[in-house]
């Protein structure tokens, strides 16, 4: 009787962790968490040549430096090596109200309204 109820008991643990590793694979494989995945592993690789470029960039700027102050030093110059490497520019998105761009179309011709696309107008 014991043994029955041993490989009875160990059967059903058997069953269960079977199931679970069966639905946890199928989970796994569905469209959205393949999707989610491969979305995961291209923020990373991403990171990754950022980090690189980012790396790569101040050698870049380093190795110039140094250059510049060899041929500096080669040619009797004494001009300061910036190692830094540049600001970021920003661009505004507020536009210049007095550029030429904001004037109407057609301010001289009469033949055409200051808002050629109203709707209301009788045509």
């Amino acid at each position: 009787m014991f043994r029955r109820t041993f490989w009875f008991t160990t059967g059903v643990a058997t069953g269960v962790w079977a199931t679970t590793k069966v639905n946890r694979k199928l989970r796994q494989l569905t469209p959205e968490s393949l999707a989610a995945t491969a979305a995961n592993k291209a923020i990373e690789a991403g990171g990754r040549i950022r980090d690189r470029a980012v790396d790569f960039a101040f050698d870049v700027r380093d190795h110039m430096a140094r250059r510049e102050a060899e041929l500096g030093d080669a040619l009797g110059l004494d001009a300061r090596v910036d190692r830094e490497l540049p600001a970021s520019r920003r661009y505004t998105a507020i536009e210049n109200r007095n550029s030429p761009k904001n004037e109407p179309r057609y301010a001289e011709d009469p033949a055409h309204p200051t808002n050629p696309y109203n709707r209301n107008e009788d045509h």
